[in-house]
């Protein structure tokens, strides 16, 4: 299903634990510099989430990895993902999968995080970055001041399951006028990245996105044919699994640097 993933491991991570607002969860921290939060998809914290996470260490940011479901550096297959999507569809208490114009409740405990990432690290503000059911949480987060740089890669929530639904993001009408707020009175924008035939995220979701942010709102869509030609599955997972390691002119490659570039920008990382 996904490339080798051998070779990323959280040996170079400190690990420890946080608990707010009713969760505890632990989280891998490496890297100096401004902090950014690199929240995992489904199936958990997997190997190639944490080759992101080290590039961005390598930019001269601090990366805060929480684990939020599944298992810290076990490899993605087809059986672990779909494993993953049952616990998290039962982890309501948790994770609002189904629900339009709501964020989920586990969004509290990464405004925390990032509260407290930013005490530590210092810098302007704080980076967040979600994937796939994680991938709305930066647009929620934005109700902590301190989270200057939100990245939507291939949001995927609420489940796309009927019209109503493709279309909704995974955000308050409180949320999305805070953040609309911000983007205006604080100069700030947010990244958003597919492939262009994901169903997880079609076109009527990141139509609404550009209708309720406008520029402040920059798409990076992705042909699927730039997809990894190593994966297996439809393409979807835009910085881990599909993303194409072995043509560093790629389009994925460059939505990757495109990403990094706006976290080291924003944050003013050295």
């Amino acid at each position: 299903m996904a490339p080798a993933q051998s070779k990323m491991t959280l040996a170079p991570y400190e690990k420890s634990s946080f608990s707010a607002c009713g969760f505890t969860h632990d989280v891998y921290r490496r890297g100096q510099g401004p902090a950014v939060v690199i929240v995992h998809e489904i199936p958990g914290l997997h190997p190639l989430v944490i080759r992101f996470a080290d590039r961005v260490a390598a930019a001269g940011m601090t990366v805060y990895l929480p684990s939020l479901f599944g298992e810290p550096e076990r490899p993605v297959s087809s059986g672990y993902v779909m494993k993953s999507l049952l616990q998290t569809i039962c982890m309501r208490r948790t994770f609002s999968v189904w629900s339009t114009n709501r964020s989920s409740p586990v969004v509290d405990w990464l405004r925390a995080l990032a509260k407290k990432a930013h005490a530590e690290c210092g810098g302007p503000g704080v980076g967040a970055l979600g994937m796939c059911l994680t991938g709305g949480f930066a647009l929620a987060m934005m109700t902590e001041p301190c989270v200057i740089a939100p990245v939507l890669s291939q949001p995927s929530l609420p489940f796309a399951v009927n019209a109503k639904r493709r279309r909704a993001i995974d955000a308050s009408a409180e949320e999305i006028s805070c953040a609309r707020e911000r983007f205006k009175t604080e100069g700030l924008s947010m990244i958003g990245l597919r492939f262009k035939g994901d169903p997880h995220v079609g076109d009527a979701r990141f139509a609404r996105y550009r209708r309720e942010f406008g520029e402040a709102f920059e798409a990076i869509e992705i042909d699927d044919m730039a997809t990894n030609p190593e994966a297996t599955t439809f393409p979807h997972s835009v910085l881990t699994v599909h993303l194409n390691d072995a043509d560093p002119e790629g389009p994925t490659r460059q939505a990757e640097a495109r990403v990094i570039a706006f976290f080291k920008e924003r944050l003013q990382a050295a």
